[in-house]
C-alpha cells in the first residue's frame, strides 16, 4: 500500500477549557496536551466566556467549572445546551454538593469528576464522554440519591435561605422581598425543616455544604 492509500490518523478530541482560576484552568489544558489525541482549541475565563467560545469553535468536549463570575457554571451549561443540544459537558469542580451535582446534571452535563480525581479518570472520562456515554462517579451518585430523596426548596425559599446566608435578618429579609416579617418566619421554619436543622447557623452551614447556596465571590 502507498503512502497516499494509508488511513489517516483519527482527528483529536477537541476541548474547551472554562475555569475562572488561571492557574487551575492553565494546569487542566498543560495536562490535556499532554495527550495526542486531545487538542485544546479554546479558555473560558466565565460561564458567559464559555458560552461563547463553544459557539465560535464547537469543541467535542467541553470542561466546565461550576462557580465562576458573571455566569456561572450550571447557567452556562443550559445557555450551551439550549443551542447546542448535542454539546458534550463534562463538570470539573471542587463543589462536590449533592445540589451542585443535582443542578449540573438536570442543565445537561454528561459528568461530573472531581478535581481531586486522577489524570487517568479524566482522560477516560473525555473519552467516553465523547463516545456518547455518561460519567457519574460512585461518590457522586451516591450524593445525587441522596439529592433525590429529599425535600425541596421553592423558589422563594431559596430567595429567603440566599438572605440568610448574606447575613440578613427577618425584618432585613422582608424589606427585601416586600413580604410581611410573619412571612419571611413562615419560609424560614419550612426551610428549617426541609433542611432537617434546628436553627439558622445550622441552616446556612448545610446549605454552603450541601451546595444549596454559595457565597457570592
Amino acid at each position: 500500500m502507498s503512502s497516499s492509500e494509508q488511513p489517516s490518523a483519527e482527528a483529536p478530541i477537541r476541548c474547551l477549557v472554562a475555569d475562572d482560576h488561571p492557574v487551575v484552568r492553565e494546569g487542566v489544558v498543560a495536562t490535556l496536551e499532554l495527550y495526542d489525541e486531545l487538542s485544546v482549541v479554546a479558555r473560558a475565563r466565565n460561564g458567559r466566556e464559555a458560552v461563547e467560545r463553544f459557539r465560535e469553535h464547537r469543541p467535542d468536549i467541553t470542561l466546565m467549572d461550576l462557580n465562576m463570575p458573571e455566569m456561572g457554571g450550571v447557567d452556562a451549561i443550559a445557555a450551551i445546551r439550549a443551542e447546542f443540544p448535542d454539546a458534550r459537558i463534562i463538570i470539573l469542580t471542587t463543589y462536590d454538593g449533592d445540589e451542585d451535582i443535582f443542578r449540573g446534571l438536570r442543565a445537561g452535563a454528561r459528568a461530573y469528576l472531581l478535581k481531586e480525581g486522577s489524570v487517568e479518570q479524566l482522560i477516560e472520562t473525555i473519552h467516553a464522554v465523547h463516545r456518547g456515554q455518561m460519567r457519574i462517579p460512585e461518590e457522586v451518585a451516591a450524593k445525587l440519591a441522596v439529592r433525590m430523596t429529599s425535600p425541596e426548596l421553592t423558589a422563594r425559599e431559596l430567595e429567603v435561605l440566599r438572605l440568610i446566608v448574606a447575613g440578613n435578618s427577618n425584618l432585613d429579609i422582608g424589606n427585601a422581598l416586600f413580604i410581611t416579617e410573619a412571612t419571611v418566619k413562615a419560609h424560614v421554619n419550612s426551610i428549617l425543616g426541609k433542611l432537617d436543622v434546628s436553627d439558622r447557623t445550622q441552616a446556612v452551614t448545610t446549605a454552603l455544604k450541601r451546595g444549596i447556596v454559595h457565597l457570592e465571590r
